[in-house]
This record gives structure tokens, sequence and C-alpha cells, in this order.
């Protein structure tokens, strides 16, 4: 079978998916992207570029639209000019987020479309103006509605979608929810598991070990989506209360979701201007290299994972499968994860003393959380594994398609290029 995978930034939430097909040979397998990077083993990589970007005089509500029609369009050319040259797919994948999706069908109309259904934007309940006291003005409403745009009409063309989590399912429209299936994309806890003898070295030299009051926190980006500045603002009570603990922050200083700081500084400099707390033991490492990211989690004797009502991370979930004790927000994507006392600790996102109270529990309770934290890799591995999810995800395909695609053995590890993120 001919499977093309769509993504701008390949592999995104498909690179285990993409490899497995890729072993099976009756299987051609292609992503197209806009990343320069090396594509999952044994798929072959095509790049595709947008013609410009939104124009300046655009209105303001619809130029995130206008990007993902361009997107759209660069796609849809890139895959009539695979069809002429040989590669005609019977199966696309692709992640609507940018527009991508937008004119597969009409591309490619013998095609079946998967559409990553990762998340769709509400003006209420969901991460448009968590914590704050009044509901959102009409401006922001409408420009929230229209950032859809795109998304519903993929949804509309696709054959099927996919979503990882129930709750991310739950803020579509109801009347498609029908159509979307909802398969996580895969913890591989063979390699994403507790490890007693690891060590992480600090920048300053110090080695850090499992059974030492190690504080950790990840996020592809440090921003109030993901809690960063509350996290901050608990610091000082966790340092207090816990004199030799060591706090290590892992992310980088750009900003994924959400709005920079209105001054332009980052996040990072914004809260380390608000809050006062002791440097030698607060260490911000930025981006980590995949493997030095798991030796952190190896160690950690408190996980804080932060998030809005938004994305689960791909981090809480290795946070997991590595045995950690993850103290995590009190909020819809996570507690569909976490069972509080059970195989992790909740907070109050909104609440630093809440955050650091949790926190400090977790560290001084220690060796008496041992079952918590197999309660946590069990949660992976009883259902969010990849010797779960892949097999799921290549049934669900095959009652898209109506054919076998099945690949190799459900395995496979992250992409060398894959840093600590989400």
């Amino acid at each position: 079978m001919n499977i093309l995978f769509v993504h701008q930034n390949m592999p995104g939430q498909f690179g285990h998916l993409a490899a497995h097909l890729a072993r099976n040979p009756e299987n051609h397998v292609v992503f197209l992207t806009k990343a320069d990077k090396p594509p999952p083993a044994g798929v072959r990589r095509l790049r595709y570029r947008t013609k410009r970007g939104a124009g300046n005089e655009t209105h303001h509500y619809i130029r995130g639209f206008e990007n993902a029609v361009l997107h759209g369009q660069a796609v849809a050319e890139a895959c009539i000019a695979m069809a002429r040259g040989g590669f005609a797919p019977d199966l696309v994948v692709a992640h609507p987020g940018w527009g991508e999706a937008l004119y597969i069908k009409d591309a490619l109309p013998n095609a079946k479309l998967v559409s990553y259904c990762e998340f769709f934007y509400r003006a209420n309940g969901a991460d448009v103006g968590y914590g704050e006291t009044t509901a959102p003005d009409v401006e922001v409403a409408a420009r929230v509605r229209t950032k859809n745009a795109a998304l519903i009409l993929t949804l509309e063309a696709c054959d099927r979608g996919l979503c990882p989590t129930e709750w991310q399912r739950s803020v579509h429209p109801r009347e498609w929810q029908n159509k979307i299936d909802v398969v996580f994309d895969g913890i591989d806890a063979e390699r994403v598991r507790p490890d007693p003898a690891a060590a992480f070295r600090l920048a300053n030299g110090t080695v850090l070990r499992r059974g030492k009051p190690v504080v950790t926190y990840v996020a592809r980006n440090l921003e109030p989506y993901r809690g960063f500045p509350n996290f901050v603002r608990a610091i000082p009570s966790i340092l207090d209360q816990v004199p030799d603990a060591q706090v290590v922050i892992v992310g980088g200083n750009d900003v994924s979701y959400g709005a920079r700081p209105a001054d332009g500084r980052t996040w990072r400099a914004v809260m380390e201007e608000e809050v006062n707390f002791d440097q030698d033991r607060v260490h911000f490492t930025g981006l980590l290299p995949y493997a030095e990211y798991l030796k952190l989690l190896q160690v950690s004797a408190a996980h804080v994972y932060l998030t809005v009502p938004f994305v689960l991370s791909w981090s809480m979930m290795e946070a997991l499968a590595a045995g950690c004790v993850v103290i995590g927000s009190r909020t819809p994507p996570v507690e569909e994860m976490i069972r509080h006392g059970e195989n992790g600790l909740l907070a109050d996102f909104r609440s630093p003393h809440d955050i650091a109270a949790r926190t400090v529990d977790g560290l001084r309770r220690g060796a008496d959380l041992e079952d918590m934290r197999r309660q946590a890799r069990a949660t992976i591995v009883g259902r969010y594994d990849l010797s779960t999810s892949l097999p799921a995800q290549v049934d669900f395909l095959r009652q898209v398609t109506g054919r076998t695609l099945s690949g190799g053995a459900a395995s496979g590890h992250v992409p060398a290029h894959r840093s600590a993120a989400e």
C-alpha cells in the first residue's frame, strides 16, 4: 500500500507509526513535510514550501486561516506532483493544525484521509481564559471561532479522525465526535523506564541520583500554558521546606502556546524578576538530548507537570512510564491519566501554595511512594505503551482502508534527533 504522512515538523505524532508501517515491504511510506531532518527508518521524505505568508492587510481574524490555505495549497500541489510521478497514495494520515490537510481529498480523491484531531479551540471550557473570572469578550470569541475554520473543513472532508485522548476528542463539536476514534500515540515503555542506577550531571558538575530530593519540571518552552509562572512562584516554599532539594527546569525560552510577555521578554526573565529564589539550587538546562532527559526523569523525586485545559504533553506520559511521582495539575487532560493518591498527586493549577504543598509531600514521603511509582508505570504499560497503541492504530487504519497494513514488531525508539520536549 502507498501511505503518505503529512506534518510540517516531521515526524510529529507519527514517528512510531510511520516506521512500523515501513517495515512491511508491501508498504511504500512517504513523509511530506517542511522539516529538514531525517525521516523515520524506512520512510522516504519529500518537502514542500509555501509561496508566501498571510498578507499584512488580511483581517486579523483570518490571518491564521490564510496561512492554512497557503499550506493546504502547497501540500495539494505536492500531492498532485507525487501522483504524476508514480506515487499515488492509498492512505494519507495528516495533522490539520497548519492547514496541510485542507485540500488533500481534492488533490487525491481516491485516497482515504485520516485527520489527526489533536484539538479544537473553544472560547469557554478549555485553554482560552482559563483561570480568569470573566468570560472572554466577543472579540476573543470571534477570533477563536475563526481559528477553527481549517480544522472543521478538514474534519468534514476526512474519512476518519484520530485523537490521542478522550478529553481532547470531547472539545470537538459533538455532532462530529462519532467520526473520531481515540488511540494514544504510544510511549516506548521499554526505553522509558525506571533505572535506580541513573545519574544526571548538572552544568556545575553536581551529580543527581535517585533517592535525593530532586524536583523536575519539563516543557517544550517555559510559558503560562504549561504553568511555568505558578511553578516558579512555588519554588521558594519548596526550597524552604526541604533544605537539600534541588530543582531542575527543562525547556526553551520561546513560546509554543499562548502569548509572549507584553514587554517582549521571555517568561523566564519575567519570573526571575518577580520571584526571589536560591540560584544555586534551581537549575535551568534549556532543551536536553533525549537520553539526558530520560536520566533526569529517572532521578526525579517529584516531577511537576502543569497545563491549562489543552493538549496533553508526551513528557507527562513519559514521566509516568519512568515511574516518577508526578504532581499534576487538576485539569481535565491530566485528570484523565492521574488518579490522585494512586498513580500520582494532583494540585490546583492556579495555586502556587498547593503546588508547593503537593511537591513537598512527594519529597518527604520518598520511599513510602514506591507503590505510587509502580502504579504510575503500570498506567502506561497497561494502556498507553507502544505494544498496545501501535496495534490499535494499525487496526484503526485497517478499518479505514479495508486493507491489511501490518508492519514489524510493535517497537522502536524515539528518533535520535528528538530533544526533550512535549
